[in-house]
């Protein structure tokens, strides 16, 4: 009898289906992931419709307003022909978002089709494609762009191609690695069995487990890509002035270290936010996705 009334008790005190369960969860919010996407938003905004956030000139402006320090009608200051800093900032977004988008584009396709090959094959195209992306790494990736821009000649276009090529070797050893994990499991064992084809178990199975590592290296190559690509810009290899980008904003600056120093601070400042921003996400999508 006791045991009945015990029973009886429990089943009232216990919620029902829809009652709020005091022990449940909820995600919590990061406010450092927040951030890193904001700041990414902003940009993107910025490449978009630059005339929503400044009305003045990326490339002309006025000589009596020469070196004017920040605030008043030049948010961020002039650089040294008038032109205000912050409108160059914004313009100068949309080469380098674009860049580093064709830079990790370049990277991905290549180089997960590389990997992918030598992962899903095998063999003697293994042993060959793998001896050519140890070649890409034992090469230093700054002398790889240069040496490739040289070749394809200067613009923001041919030095995104020339880093994205330099991220080929990335994405192939991860992607290879990715497929070799995943062929070894046992449901791409079964659906063998089962007489999948190559092919229809390669794209129905392989790659779509396979693929969580590699997009949380396409946010860690954007930043990498944004800064490979204001570095080329700084050292002249980038679009020719006077088009804003934030590397030849830094390198026009740096005459003026002395003087007016927010010329090569407030552009160093947008790229160490983008890359930190980048690497963030990347973090944040390594540990989510499998």
């Amino acid at each position: 009898m006791s045991h009945t009334v015990a029973a009886a008790a429990s089943q009232l005190a216990a919620p029902g289906p829809g009652a709020p369960r005091s022990g449940r969860r909820f995600p919590r919010i990061q406010p450092g992931l927040v951030l890193a996407w904001l700041v990414l938003g902003i940009v993107a905004l910025w490449a978009i419709a630059p005339g929503l956030f400044t009305s003045h000139s990326a490339t002309s402006g006025t000589a009596r307003d020469k070196l004017l320090p920040p605030g008043g009608e030049y948010l961020l200051g002039t650089d040294e022909l008038g032109r205000d800093l912050f409108s160059r900032i914004i313009h100068g977004s949309i080469n380098s978002l674009t860049g580093a988008l064709v830079a990790v584009a370049v990277g991905l396709v290549v180089g997960t089709l590389l990997g992918l090959l030598a992962g899903s094959v095998g063999g003697v195209t293994d042993a060959v494609v793998m001896r050519i992306v140890d070649v890409l790494l034992s090469i230093p990736g700054l002398l790889l762009s240069l040496s490739i821009i040289i070749i394809l000649g200067f613009g923001t276009v041919n030095a995104a191609i020339a880093v994205g090529v330099g991220s080929v070797a990335s994405f192939a050893r991860l992607s290879r690695s990715e497929v070799l994990r995943v062929r070894r499991s046992d449901f791409v064992e079964a659906a063998f069995g089962s007489g999948g084809t190559f092919t229809a178990v390669l794209r129905r199975h392989i790659l779509p487990n396979s693929a969580g590592p590699v997009l949380a290296l396409v946010a860690l190559q954007f930043g990498s890509a944004i800064l490979a690509i204001s570095t080329l810009g700084f050292l002249g290899y980038g679009p020719p002035p006077p088009t804003p980008e934030w590397g030849l904003l830094i390198a026009e600056g740096r005459n003026y270290v002395a003087t007016s120093w927010w010329l090569t601070t407030y552009p160093g400042l947008v790229v160490v936010a983008v890359v930190v921003s980048a690497n963030r996400i990347s973090h944040s999508i390594r540990k989510v996705l499998p």
